[in-house]
Order: structure tokens, then C-alpha cells, then sequence
């Protein structure tokens, strides 16, 4: 029975051995030094550039807190982080770094690539990358940053693995080195297993059935494929990086290919990433509702970020949502909200159907854009914004479907009937300062500061065009002031001062007219600006030289016929 137990201990250990001679050597980062080989000291880290063939170098890092340090670093010089460039004594813990190096693209790449994403095609981007030699994704270093008591820790420090003493003979100080155990045949343990060079005899297993024990704990999967056709990429599970002032992460490497797909880091917080039994995925939740359910205290977002690395413009697009709003933010273009939605907007606010047609508060538009609305108070266009130190809403134009203030009808927004509608309906009505100011009724008659409109064209001073095509000006005593007689002498003045002419008007030099030039006519018939005339002014002047003449007529006429009295009673 003892030599039984002493051929299990026997075997435990060199198993113990066996499995961890893959863990002393692992792979590192397959992006490690891509950039540029990290120096830390005291209060600041740089990087040693590994080549001068780009155009710049972006840095990013994040700090414990969530804070984000962004810089761009021209060819030839060495990207720096320094402890003032988050605004005072660094937080200790674990920084997270990003260094992208941007290649030098020619002209006539960058031409190419224009031409493909102004065309949509994607993949011709991609393949003219390729045949220029460029992967973006080539040049691109990540890593960690440690920050002890203020200062960050040195990047060359090493950690020796712990080493045990080897098992010796009870009677014999000779020590005896385990061989490897080879088992040509199934192995089972009923029990925990314990790998590593910090493994100790009585081991408390806890719960754990398999246990790495040492300072540097890797699993990898070595697949030894060699035929065609089989997949042979080889695997590691990485815990914590090894170089002082790393990572405290976990991460999915893939050895072949020198890349790290996923990386968890230390203190993530409980249910980052969380897939329930149905598929769907959490962020921050362990009860995601939809396919994809992300929970955070303030204002959940989804970053869009373009890089300039791949030969197009640097663009970044924030997509976020929280209790004032919906929206998207342009980051690059100072962080405008181009969109935004608000909470409680009804359904189909914005509605685009199948056939591209845009409705605004209808689900079935009509026309290329419909806006439609039930309400009597809304406006379906406004433009302008308040006055200086307004506090409404109120736009400088509106045009409207609404009610006693904003109109009503619409016609080629809205054909159907509508018997609260405000005479004559359908209609379209423009609005300034909420105040109606033109409408053009259901019959195409349009009514400016006219309600309801009686003439093709009616003006609220009672001017309107006829039917037949024929201008009628206002001249009701209603609409006019300070009523005086013409005078005689300033009419016949200003007859005598006015200057026919024939000419053209440029826009049409085909046809003749007859008339006067507004710049040299008598200030009596003259307007304000004298860039136009009003035919009623010339009309009257010759009205009142015209009774003048008449009245001179009349009183020759009876003077001439007393005359021819007088002269028949002497014969």
C-alpha cells in the first residue's frame, strides 16, 4: 500500500512537470513592439518608434477612471504620455494603451480610394489596399500601463518563476530529478489536479478541479495538423500579462497568427458581457431583453470610429440615448448633434416607405415628402430660430396645417376632407410671426392678409386681379389718410417734367414698350426708391391736367359764345 501511494506521488509530480513545460514559454501580443518598444520612468512612458515609414502616430490611453488621453505624433518623434496629461497625480492601477501608426498613402491611392467610396464599393477599397501593400491593421500596438503609488512601474523589470526544491530520497541527500511520464493510454483522476510551479503537497483545492499555480499561467492549444485542408492554427489562454507594468487581463490568443481576438481586463465590472439562454447578449445586464441590451447609469452610447489609417478621412460618430434624447453625434465636426429625437415623440414622426416617399407624422406619404398632422395648433415647416433672449418656440416662418393661429388644410399634404377645417379648405397658408400672410385656396386663389380669398389675387388693401386679367388697385376711403385735392399747378408741372420713352427690358430685349424711367420722373408721381411707378399716379396727374384744360375750355366756350351773341344782335 506505501508503495503504491509512493509510485502515485511519483507520477503526480511529473505530471505536474509534463504539463507545465508549455507554461514557461508563451507567446507575446502579436502587436508587441509593432509601433515602438515602451520605456517607462517615474512620471512619464514613451515609445522608441520601431520605423519612420508613416505619416504620424496616434495615441490613445485610457485611464482606471474611464478617462481618455488622445494625441497625434508627427513621423520622427516619439509618442509620450506624461502624468500631467490627465490633469494631475495618476490613479494607480492599470492603463490601457493603443498606438496606430497612419502609412504613407500616395496621391494617386488616395485617388483610388476616393473613387471606390464615392461608387459604395467596399471591396474595391480593400483590394486597393492590397495591391499598394497597405494593411492598417499591420501597424497598430496595444498593451498596459502600470501606475504604482503615482509613478508608473518600470517596463524592463522581470519576475523569475518560483522555484521548489526537488524531491530527494529519505536516506540519500542525492537528488532525484522526475522523468517525463508518458501514458500510452487514457488517464483519470479522481481528484484535483494542481499545475504549476507553486503547486504544494495538501493542496486546498476548494471547488477547483484544475488549478495553474505559478506567476505566469498559460494554456495552449498546439495543433500539430500537417496535411492539407485541416485547420492547424494554434491557441493560448493567457492570464495577466508577464513584463512588469502589465496587464492584469484575461485573453484568447491566437499563436499562429500573432494576434489577441479577445481580452478581458482586471476589474471589469460583474456581467460585462452576459448571453442568456436565448442568444441574446447583455452589456452591463444579466437580463438582456433584446438581441442586443445595453445598461449603463448615464446615457448608454455605441462609438463609430474611422480611422485615417486605411487612407480615408479620420471621422467618429457617437450613436447614444439617454432621458433628454435620441441622437447621433459628429465628434470629428465639434461634436454637433446633426440628429435627435425626443422622448415621447409619436409614432412615425419620420417615416420613410418603401418607395422612398418621406412622411412627418403620417406612416403613408404620398409624395416624395408628405407632412401630415391631426392637431390644430401645429406648424408642418418652420424656419428661423427665436429672437435674442427669446424663450418660446415660436419660428420666424412657418408654413402650416393647424388651426385659429397656424392655418388648416394643406391640400397636397393632406387631400382628404376635414370638417373642423377653417374655410376654404384645403388650403396652403404661409405664416410670419404666427401671423398668416399669404393662402392659396382650393380654387388656386391666393389671398394676401385675405382669409378667404374672392379674386385670383387678393390683397388685403382690397387691390386684386380680376378674372379677365385685369388689376383693380384699392381706392376705398376705408383704406386711406390724409385726403387732399390735387393741385392744379403741381399736376400740370409734373405733366409738362414727365419724359416718354420707348424701350426693352433686359431679361427680354425682344419686346417694346412705351412708358417713363423711374429715376427721372417728378418727385410727385415718384416712389420712395424710385426704382418703380404706380400707373394710378401717372393716371391721376393727367386726370387733374385734364379737368384744368377742361375747365379753361368751358370758360372760353361761354365767353366765345356771349361773344357771338353780342356780335348778332349789332347786325
Amino acid at each position: 500500500m506505501t508503495q503504491a501511494r509512493s509510485i502515485s506521488r511519483y507520477f503526480l509530480i511529473s505530471l505536474s512537470c509534463l504539463l507545465l513545460l508549455p507554461t514557461l514559454s508563451f507567446a507575446k501580443s502579436g502587436n508587441a513592439d509593432a509601433v515602438g518598444r515602451l520605456m517607462a520612468s517615474g512620471s512619464s512612458v514613451q515609445w522608441m518608434t520601431t520605423s519612420a515609414d508613416h505619416e504620424r502616430v496616434t495615441l490613445t490611453v485610457v485611464a482606471p477612471n474611464g478617462a481618455v488621453f488622445h494625441k497625434e505624433f508627427a513621423a520622427g518623434s516619439n509618442p509620450s504620455f506624461r502624468l500631467q496629461d490627465l490633469g494631475g497625480r495618476l490613479t494607480d492601477g492599470s492603463y490601457t494603451y493603443e498606438l496606430r501608426a497612419v502609412p504613407r498613402i500616395s496621391a494617386e491611392v488616395k485617388s483610388q480610394l476616393a473613387a471606390a467610396r464615392a461608387a459604395g464599393d467596399d471591396e474595391a477599397a480593400t483590394r486597393i489596399l492590397s495591391a499598394a501593400g497597405i494593411n492598417p491593421d499591420a501597424l497598430v500596438q496595444s498593451g498596459s500601463l502600470m501606475v504604482i503609488n503615482g509613478a508608473f512601474a518600470s517596463s524592463d523589470a522581470q519576475e523569475s518563476p518560483v522555484t521548489k526544491s526537488p524531491v530527494a530520497s529519505s536516506t540519500s541527500s542525492k537528488v532525484i530529478k522526475p522523468l517525463d511520464v508518458v501514458t500510452a493510454d487514457d488517464e483519470i483522476i479522481q481528484g484535483s489536479l494542481c499545475v504549476g510551479l507553486d503547486c504544494v503537497n495538501n493542496e486546498s483545492f476548494g471547488f477547483d478541479t484544475i488549478r495553474l499555480k505559478e506567476n505566469n499561467t498559460r494554456i495552449k492549444f498546439d495543433d500539430t495538423s500537417t496535411s492539407a485542408g485541416f485547420p492547424n492554427h494554434d491557441w493560448q489562454l493567457t492570464a495577466n500579462d508577464s513584463a512588469s507594468g502589465g496587464a492584469n487581463k484575461f485573453s484568447i490568443e491566437d499563436i499562429t497568427a500573432a494576434t489577441v481576438p479577445v481580452t478581458v481586463t482586471g476589474s471589469a465590472p460583474t456581467n460585462s458581457i452576459f448571453v442568456d439562454s436565448t442568444g441574446r447578449v447583455g452589456f452591463r445586464t444579466s437580463t438582456p431583453v433584446l438581441d442586443l441590451h445595453v445598461a449603463t447609469s448615464n446615457t448608454p452610447a455605441m462609438r463609430l470610429e474611422q480611422n485615417n489609417s486605411g487612407g480615408f478621412t479620420a471621422q467618429t460618430w457617437d450613436v447614444a440615448g439617454n432621458e433628454a434624447n435620441f441622437f447621433v453625434r459628429d465628434v470629428t465636426g465639434g461634436s454637433r448633434l446633426p440628429f435627435r429625437i425626443r422622448p415621447g415623440a409619436p409614432t412615425s414622426s419620420i417615416d420613410i416607405a418603401a418607395s422612398g416617399q418621406v412622411g412627418v407624422g403620417t406612416a403613408s406619404p404620398q409624395t416624395n415628402v408628405h407632412v401630415f398632422s391631426s392637431s390644430t395648433a401645429d406648424a408642418f415647416v418652420g424656419l428661423g430660430e427665436n429672437p435674442s433672449g427669446s424663450t418660446g418656440t415660436q419660428s420666424a416662418f412657418n408654413i402650416g396645417y393647424g388651426g385659429a393661429s397656424l392655418g388648416r388644410g394643406a391640400g397636397f399634404l393632406n387631400s382628404r376632407p376635414d370638417s373642423n377645417a377653417v374655410a376654404p379648405n384645403p388650403s396652403v397658408r404661409v405664416f410670419t410671426g404666427n401671423v398668416e400672410r399669404m393662402i392659396i385656396s382650393n380654387l388656386g386663389f391666393v389671398g394676401l392678409g385675405v382669409a378667404v380669398p374672392a379674386f385670383p389675387i387678393d390683397h388685403s388693401s382690397g387691390a386684386h386681379l380680376t378674372a379677365g386679367g385685369v388689376w383693380t388697385n384699392a381706392s376705398s376711403r376705408s383704406f386711406k389718410n390724409d385726403i387732399r385735392n390735387l393741385d392744379a399747378t403741381a399736376a400740370t408741372e409734373t405733366l409738362k417734367n414727365l419724359q416718354p420713352v420707348t424701350y426693352t427690358y433686359k431679361v427680354d430685349p425682344s419686346e417694346h414698350h412705351v412708358g417713363f424711367i423711374a429715376e427721372d420722373v417728378p418727385e410727385l408721381v415718384a416712389t420712395p426708391d424710385h426704382k418703380s411707378l404706380s400707373p394710378m399716379d401717372i393716371v391721376a396727374v393727367l386726370t387733374k391736367v385734364v379737368q384744368e384744360q377742361q375747365s379753361t375750355i368751358d370758360t372760353l366756350k361761354t365767353r366765345l359764345d356771349q361773344l357771338e351773341k353780342e356780335q348778332s344782335k349789332q347786325q
